[in-house]
């Protein structure tokens, strides 16, 4: 018997919780026998509006509390918590009466941006235990890519049982956290990143006399096939270069889109991401 509490159950969270209750469902996934799959489900809303749609989406399946003192209970009920609050509400959550002796020995999940693990020490006890993680917006269609930091005191099983609540919502990859700003601009911001780069093939598209929706889906599908041949092996270069043959489109293409810096400025605003991520917190 173990519990599951989030803390601030918003988008994200009732993405989560959607992606935990198929992976309960998909008898063929494997799963670690260090993970203690939950079987109680438990939701911290703060407006009555946000309970209402919760129950609407999962029925009795997750119990709802809309108080801090509610709140409080279900985490005492609870062995893990997703801390997935609005980052400047994470000190009126955690600091509410008796909510410190209630996350005693538990683990926290924090998906906060800008919220460092020591700064959330200060809020919690020192046997709390807590994963900082940065998931991204396509969560919600279970392709997410969440970057798992460890604090030293998250044992082996709570990263593995990390790991199973973030497959659950796409892949999953583990980094010291001094890189999460830099993995933050990369997955947090990332997907406005390529929305864009989608944007600009589908105008040229459309320059081109391609009908705007023919046009999207042709840069929009390029796109997702493209990141499946490199999550599969192929290195972006030998793709580039397998496409693009002697005096052809692609290569005419390539150097005016060189022209435009195209390389420097995407990396330039993953620099600029990452700076300004490193400052969310303070």
């Amino acid at each position: 018997m173990s519990g599951f509490c989030v803390l601030g159950c918003g988008t994200m969270g009732k993405a989560l919780l959607t992606g935990i209750f198929d992976s309960i469902k998909e008898q063929d996934q494997q799963v670690s026998k260090n993970v203690s799959v939950p079987d109680r489900f438990y939701a911290c809303v703060k407006f009555a509006q946000e309970a209402r749609d919760i129950e609407k989406l999962f029925g009795e399946t997750v119990g709802i509390s809309v108080t801090a003192e509610e709140n409080v209970q279900k985490a005492k009920a609870s062995d893990v918590l997703l801390l997935s609050c609005k980052p400047q509400g994470a000190e009126e959550v955690l600091s509410a009466p008796g909510m410190k002796e209630a996350l005693k020995g538990k683990l926290i999940l924090s998906i906060l941006a800008g919220k460092t693990i020591d700064s959330l020490k200060t809020l919690l006890d020192d046997s709390t235990r807590i994963i900082r993680i940065m998931p991204n917006t396509a969560s919600r269609i279970r392709e997410s890519m969440s970057v798992l930091c460890p604090a030293p005191n998250a044992t082996e099983a709570d990263v593995e049982f990390a790991e199973w609540v973030f497959n659950g919502i796409g892949r999953t990859m583990k980094l010291p956290e001094k890189l999460i700003d830099a993995a933050t601009a990369m997955c947090g911001s990332g997907p406005a990143f390529v929305a864009t780069m989608i944007e600009a093939m589908t105008d040229g598209g459309v320059m081109m006399g391609i009908p705007f929706a023919q046009a999207q889906e042709l840069a929009a599908q390029t796109m997702v096939g493209t990141g499946q041949m490199v999550l599969q092996g192929q290195h972006p270069a030998k793709i580039r270069n397998d496409v693009s043959t002697p005096a052809g489109c692609t290569i005419s293409g390539l150097l005016a889109l060189e022209d435009g810096k195209i390389r420097s400025t995407i990396a330039r605003g993953i620099e600029q991401a990452t700076k300004t991520a490193s400052g969310l917190g303070k």
